[in-house]
């Protein structure tokens, strides 16, 4: 991909290319100049201001003040290179709607991944919420989220079980090509000219109540919910979320038609489903929502994904809120949202629990409703550590024990070495540790020396290139996956900041 600058002044927002602006997939290979003054000299791995994708004042002045807060220079690097990774390489393009020239939409890829990831985008505008406040300004953070909801919302109402789009037809932008997607069977069709993939992920549906949630908590701008196609979007996502309740069999014994089918020619079993594109099969009763696939892209063995039904139900309550807000609190929709959210929870710390022989009470990671469960976490959120962080209100006990049992060798993924130990999952397989497991362990830890070891590992982790990777391999540093992955990257700096909050002595530490 060239990176493109994004000129507010003009009234489609063109993206201009710049011919010396390298592919950032290509530059962030690479080790530049200046490196730290720390013990592990990391690049420099900001793209030049002309070839950055949005500029934002209150990002580059937080970099500015973060200079003074975090003193090791090592850690401020990679700070200074990963925060603001979204802004300066991903924002493909920012426009208007063809219909509508008060609809801002902005298209966000993943980093080296040309698509639009309902998951992915949530998240990665959720690192900036310490700079989001309300402004009519178009060149603002509220402008890029507004953007991001309302293509967002267009997606739901295009594809709704689909995960991954293309870019919106006013961009230009042609259609990326997903040569593993070109032989899946998926029930409901799909285009490929607006859908990039259709991996049905409960966690997607979730992501667009967050980034809902997200930007009126901090603007308190209901208005813009009620201008464009937000609620039908919402109607769209609890549609799908009722008729993913359905079993696999019916009261007769009878196999009931899916909402959902999907199956891929591959020689990973993570990429297609059981039974001929139904999955595994599902009891009725529990209360729970099937989901496909994982916030990873890997199947489910067990479709009750609790991580997934646990993000969903935190999500739903702030968004009936929004939805009171726009039609009342006695709005049939807010009131379906808000029992959904409670009925959820109550389903989850019922059915989504188990006794372990060693840790006691714990959260399963899926569920059949069956007694068939899977016992693990996987690095990507939503999983099973995460859920503090994504709001869910966990049983403090149960959430303690799930921990223990998730961060050592009871769990099949968590990865150890003398590189990096943590989470890590099928997408990459065994022996490929994921960083972002490791900041969300900081996010949800209190504990200052668990902390502290967490950061080491991150620092002396990078292979000199100063960016988060998607995975490294725990026993050899040079082996790792994904640079360029934006939502890992703004999570860590996300992490920072919230550091300098709750733990303002630890970004006084050397690693030196």
């Amino acid at each position: 991909m060239r990176h493109l600058s994004v000129f507010a002044a003009l009234s489609t927002f063109p993206l201009l290319v710049a011919a010396q602006c390298p592919e950032y997939i290509d530059y962030a290979s690479e080790v530049h100049e200046p490196l730290s003054s720390g013990q592990y000299e990391l690049a420099y791995q900001r793209p030049s201001e002309e070839c950055r994708t949005f500029t934002s004042a209150g990002l580059e002045d937080t970099i500015r003040r973060m200079a003074g807060v975090i003193k090791d220079p090592d850690l401020y690097r990679l700070f200074q290179n990963a925060y603001p990774s979204t802004l300066d390489t991903a924002v493909k393009w920012k426009g208007y709607a063809a219909d509508n020239a008060e609809e801002e939409l902005a298209f966000i890829i993943t980093g080296d991944i040309d698509a639009m990831w309902l998951r992915d985008s949530s998240n990665q505008m959720q690192s900036y919420l310490p700079l989001l406040n309300a402004s009519s300004d178009p060149n603002s953070i509220a402008s890029l989220y507004r953007g991001v909801i309302n293509l967002q919302a267009r997606y739901l109402l295009t594809a709704p079980y689909c995960n991954s789009f293309q870019a919106p037809v006013e961009s230009g932008i042609p259609p990326a090509e997903n040569d593993a997607a070109s032989d899946d069977t998926v029930y409901p069709p799909y285009s490929n000219t607006s859908v990039f993939e259709c991996k049905y992920e409960l966690d997607s549906l979730a992501a667009f109540l967050q980034i809902s949630a997200d930007y009126y908590e901090a603007t308190g701008d209901v208005d813009f919910f009620g201008k464009f196609q937000w609620t039908q979007a919402v109607e769209a996502i609890l549609d799908v979320a009722d008729d993913m309740m359905l079993p696999t069999y019916g009261p007769d014994g009878a196999v009931l038609d899916s909402p959902y089918t999907f199956t891929r020619y591959t020689t990973r079993s993570t990429e297609t489903f059981a039974n001929d594109g139904l999955g595994n099969p599902v009891a009725n009763g529990t209360g729970l929502i099937r989901s496909g696939f994982r916030p990873s892209d890997d199947s489910t063995i067990f479709q009750l994904y609790i991580p997934s039904n646990m993000m969903f139900s935190s999500y739903l309550a702030p968004a009936a809120e929004i939805m009171g807000q726009l039609h009342g609190d006695d709005c049939a929709l807010a009131q379906r949202m808000s029992g959904l959210s409670e009925s959820l929870r109550n389903a989850i710390e019922t059915h989504g629990t188990f006794e372990h022989p060693k840790f006691g009470k714990c959260y399963a990671f899926e569920v059949d409703g069956y007694g068939g469960r899977t016992i693990m976490d996987d690095a990507n959120i939503p999983g099973l550590l995460s859920a503090p962080f994504f709001k869910y209100p966990v049983n403090p006990d149960t959430y303690a024990n799930t921990r223990d049992l998730v961060l050592g060798v009871t769990n099949p993924y968590f990865m150890r070495g003398p590189v990096i130990s943590a989470i890590g999952g099928p997408h990459q397989g065994p022996g490929m540790a994921w960083p972002m497991a490791s900041i969300v362990r900081i996010l949800t830890s209190d504990d200052h020396e668990e902390i502290v070891d967490e950061l080491e590992q991150i620092l002396s982790s990078t292979d000199g290139l100063g960016l988060i990777h998607e995975s490294i391999n725990s026993f050899n540093e040079s082996d790792w996956t994904r640079q360029w992955f934006s939502w890992a990257n703004g999570l860590f700096g996300q992490m920072i900041l919230d550091l300098e909050d709750r733990k303002p002595a630890i970004l006084e530490t050397s690693f030196q």
